[in-house]
């Protein structure tokens, strides 16, 4: 995803905050939580929203430097967003060639 997709997520989520959650958690119980946040209040639905893309996005930047992340996101149960969209997990990562 480039930033070009990153901003049209970001406004996707201002108008309706599940349709971004299920565009990067997909359906589970991250979007179960952000519909109910989003119908009890506008504005927790998108905290929770807006967390879960940042997350996400931070889990990703890290991946591209190669520093691994062990440890999960407090409130995130979407694998794909603790390991940043990398669907192999992090231990997979190539090795840079020592020459």
């Amino acid at each position: 995803m480039g930033v070009a997709s990153a901003i049209f997520l970001v406004i996707v989520t201002i108008f309706c905050p599940p349709i971004g959650v299920f565009a990067i958690a997909g359906c589970g119980a991250d979007l179960l939580i952000n519909i109910c946040l989003t119908l009890l209040g506008y504005i927790p639905g998108h905290v929770h929203a807006f967390y879960l893309e940042y997350v996400y996005y931070d889990r990703r930047e890290r991946l591209r430097q190669g520093s691994i992340v062990t440890d999960r996101a407090p409130g995130v149960y979407s694998d794909n967003v603790q390991n940043g969209g990398n669907p192999h997990g992090y231990g997979t990562i190539v090795q840079p060639n020592a020459s």
